[in-house]
């Protein structure tokens, strides 16, 4: 007789008639699922696409056009590159990310790794690395291979393990917070320059209710899909202006054409001046991963059962894929700095989701709207966008965040984490706070006496060291001039 834990997943599958509600079924099916790391899973039959799968590949492609969108323009300031480039460039990336690194990889390599989005912390960043000279071929190529040494050593993983839960849940709390109300002003102001800042309030408004119902009646996963068509439908009819001006098309696939000197970036290939100039960069991007890639595991280990270990996400392999996927994205011409994609990631733990089902809709959607372009449109009309964000990322964090703080011990690491990132920002917060928990100096005594020294002081002090010194030479300490 085969034992249960050796039954494949079809064997093991169950038709949701037979669950008395659709959450247990969606728990069962998490915890019947084993993927094959690094070997090919298929559809049906290592994982199935349930109608909740659509939730997270649709505001996983809004939150991809938005944050690739944001960090293409972000480069195309300083480096004096065309509306033209950015629209083209963003095109680009939509096919790479789509087509390649969530189909390949995400959905069907190794499911257990989230699927690579865009590094938004960086954004600010780009105009320093362009006034220092920097190349963003360079920086893709080192942030790639920096990325992939700390993927092989396990560096991820062993940071995820050594980081408390106060110290989690306040960099939760922070992250959610200051990005919830960044959202709401933004919405505000983009109203008022439009000449009807009534639509910013009532749009919110409409927001908060629909997502406390749906909170109510345990059906959050909706809140994306159902909050954006409400909004877009509210701005519209109240006179908010919105046209479709992305026609159909295809960008250039010559990655020489992209890296050439009258074309593309207009930059040529970078010279080792370039690389010097872009290396603090490329190490503070990856020191800033194991905090955004914490949060996105936390959301699963909160939403999933406790028995769905098997399909929870690999810290490590998923730095390892952004890795791979920043390196010979840049190296095409792409102009994404890559990450865990939360957008992706927190709307596919509320719903109950794995990775891999949600990943081949998203690769497909992906597609779909850089090919149509229209869609690109729609996803980055303001009201669409900034509730999306809201219901879909920085309000579930803030929540997250705040149910993890149980507990007094908790609290004091929790609000020691969000006075350091208020300091300077969620990077130096999370490494000051982890040093501090795990020597004991705040949150739980008990769990410190149990970590070795190497646990307590040598890897946190020196992520702390690495972190600050990164921060002081480009200039992110407050106070002290950067010295690029």
């Amino acid at each position: 007789m085969v034992e249960h834990s050796e039954k494949s997943y079809g064997e093991q599958r169950k038709k949701a008639s037979e669950f008395r509600t659709r959450a247990e079924y969606l728990d069962h099916e998490l915890t019947i699922m084993k993927f094959r790391r690094w070997r090919l899973n298929l559809p049906f039959r290592d994982y199935g696409i349930e109608i909740e799968d659509f939730v997270p590949a649709i505001a996983g492609t809004i939150g991809k056009v938005v944050m690739v969108t944001a960090m293409v323009a972000a480069f195309a300031d300083p480096y004096h590159l065309s509306p033209q480039f950015i629209a083209e460039n963003v095109r680009y990336e939509m096919l790479i990310a789509g087509a390649v690194f969530v189909l390949l990889f995400s959905a069907c390599l190794n499911p257990n790794s989230n699927l690579a989005g865009t590094h938004g912390p960086m954004i600010p960043l780009i105009p320093i690395v362009a006034a220092a000279g920097g190349h963003p071929l360079a920086l893709g190529i080192l942030i790639g291979l920096f990325g992939l040494m700390l993927a092989i050593t396990k560096g991820g993983s062993k940071l995820m393990a050594l980081t408390g839960i106060g110290v989690r849940g306040g960099l939760l709390i922070y992250l959610g917070a200051v990005g919830l109300m960044g959202q709401i002003g933004n919405l505000g102001k983009w109203a008022t320059a439009g000449g009807n800042g009534a639509v910013s309030f009532v749009v919110i408004g409409t927001t908060v209710l629909v997502y406390a119902y749906l909170a109510r009646i345990q059906k959050r996963w909706l809140a994306i899909p159902l909050c954006c068509a409400i909004a877009g439908i509210i701005a519209f009819s109240m006179g908010a202006d919105f046209s479709f001006s992305t026609p159909p098309g295809l960008p250039h696939f010559d990655p020489m054409w992209w890296w050439g000197t009258d074309t593309g970036w207009k930059m040529g290939l970078p010279n080792l001046g370039h690389f010097i100039a872009v290396i603090p960069f490329s190490i503070l991007a990856v020191a800033m991963w194991s905090p955004d890639y914490l949060g996105h595991r936390v959301f699963q280990e909160l939403n999933y059962p406790k028995e769905a270990k098997a399909v929870l996400m690999d810290v490590d392999d998923t730095m390892m894929v952004a890795s791979i996927r920043q390196a010979i994205g840049s190296c095409l011409g792409g102009g994404n700095i890559a990450s865990s994609w939360g957008t992706y990631m927190i709307p596919a733990a509320i719903a109950k989701r794995p990775i891999p089902g949600g990943a081949m809709l998203t690769g497909i959607f992906c597609v779909v709207a850089g090919i149509l372009g229209y869609p690109m449109d729609l996803a980055m009309w303001e009201p669409v966008l900034r509730v999306a964000l809201i219901v879909g990322v920085f309000l579930p964090l803030l929540e997250a965040g705040m149910q993890m703080v149980n507990h007094h011990r908790d609290s004091q690491s929790a609000g020691t984490c969000i006075f350091a990132c208020a300091f300077v920002n969620p990077v130096f917060g999370w490494a000051t706070a982890m040093l501090l928990d795990n020597l004991g100096l705040i949150g739980d005594t008990e769990r410190a006496k149990s970590l070795t020294w190497s646990e307590k002081l040598i890897i946190p002090g020196a992520m702390f060291i690495v972190c600050t010194v990164s921060l002081g030479l480009v200039g992110q300490l407050p106070g002290i001039p950067g010295i690029f």
